[in-house]
């Protein structure tokens, strides 16, 4: 693999140059003034990307798969019932950790190309009159299959049903790259991880709680420690943390936000948008198909892309890995050798793309299947000129 070449894994992401170096800084003391004045700023960043006016944001080393038990163990119990829905890898994960905690999983099972059937889980919670559901878990986007569902969907029919369940959601391939809004969504605990959106190496998941999902937390029984959000307010409040700090991704984590507001995010969010639109037409002029059943669903941060029948999509993987030293993303679960993905969040450029797609038709074309060399190319061409176009003339 050569380090020189970009990554089009849907995560950890690149990272900019300016970024590296935040992180790479002197040690200092993690209990002195300095770092208070590092760690409150950036909650409030987060808080802003969010689009809350409230949310509580703790921040805890390790990755989205710690903001889950962090989102679970801080607000629930022992045999408490949860709703979820299984429609790719990542949501599949999340109902297993809740299984493993001793928790009630009321599955909703979804086809992997779908998204969150809002209604079938309003449904299910219009059913629930003696409330026995206290959570309803949300895979905002699902990375394994390129699928965003619709989380304001899901809030308008959780309250269509008058349910009091919390609503957590996994933000972890959203936050920072695509519209995220948590209190007009109704989120309870939302989390992310660093090494996406956030353009940093993989340590820190970043989580978010509404003052519902706070004032839960001491009903909650279920065992936490390290994850438990009362010892991390404690530290906060005298400018530290119950341990040792991440002191380098937090300095990280502070500069990513400054660049992400200093893009603007509704410029962040239409850049993933036009990135995404490029990859999509160079899979139609390929002839393939994405994995995700319908373009409401289409994710702007990962691609799943379905080779025909017959071709082992790992394949294509592989090549990129060996042959041009590039990186692209596996298939999963159910989709394993029937997909491969392209990532396209983060730290990425029309540019920087266009040298993915390139690279796919490559390695598509070396192993057998009736691709045309450029035309993918092309077709992302045109999308990034048109809008290049476009921006000139609102600059103009």
């Amino acid at each position: 693999m050569s380090l020189q070449n970009p990554v089009f894994i849907p995560g950890p992401t690149n990272i900019p140059e300016a970024l590296r170096k935040a992180c790479d800084m002197p040690t200092i003391d993690h209990r002195s003034a300095v770092f208070g004045e590092m760690l409150h700023p950036v909650r409030g960043k987060v808080r802003e990307i969010l689009k809350s006016e409230s949310a509580e944001v703790f921040l805890f080393p390790s990755t989205g798969t710690g903001g889950w038990e962090t989102a679970l163990t801080n607000t629930l119990s022992p045999g408490d019932r949860v709703l979820a829905a299984r429609n790719g890898m990542f949501s599949h994960r999340w109902i297993d950790m809740c299984q493993r905690h001793g928790l009630d999983v009321q599955v909703v099972e979804v086809p992997w190309g779908e998204g969150i059937p809002a209604e079938r889980l309003g449904a299910v919670l219009a059913e629930d009159r003696g409330h026995r559901i206290k959570a309803v878990l949300a895979t905002h986007n699902e990375t394994a299959t390129g699928v965003r569902s619709d989380i304001g969907a899901l809030r308008a029919a959780m309250d269509k049903a008058g349910h009091p369940a919390m609503l957590f959601v996994d933000g972890v391939s959203s936050i920072a790259s695509m519209e995220f809004r948590f209190d007009d969504w109704g989120v309870d605990v939302a989390l992310a991880g660093s090494q996406k959106g956030f353009m940093l190496p993989a340590g820190l998941a970043i989580t978010a709680f509404s003052r519902k999902a706070l004032a839960a937390v001491e009903e909650a029984r279920l065992p936490r420690t390290f994850f438990d959000i009362r010892d991390m307010e404690k530290g906060y409040a005298q400018g530290g943390y119950p341990y040792t700090p991440p002191v380098g991704l937090i300095n990280g984590l502070n500069l990513a936000c400054d660049m992400l507001l200093a893009e603007g995010m509704a410029q962040v969010f239409a850049r993933h948008a036009r990135i995404a639109d490029g990859v999509r037409a160079a899979v139609q002029a390929w002839g393939l198909e994405l994995c995700a059943a319908g373009p409401e669903l289409w994710s702007d941060t990962v691609s799943a892309i379905r080779t025909p029948k017959g071709v082992n999509a790992s394949d294509i993987v592989a090549r990129a890995a060996e042959v041009y030293g590039t990186a692209f993303g596996t298939g999963l679960g159910e989709v394993a050798g029937k997909v491969f993905r392209i990532g396209h969040l983060g730290s990425l450029t029309d540019v920087m793309a266009l040298s993915g797609i390139a690279t796919a038709e490559m390695c598509m074309a070396d192993i057998g299947m009736d691709i045309r060399l450029g035309s993918g190319v092309a077709a992302a061409q045109e999308v990034y000129r048109a809008s290049a176009g476009a921006r000139q003339r609102e600059a103009a």
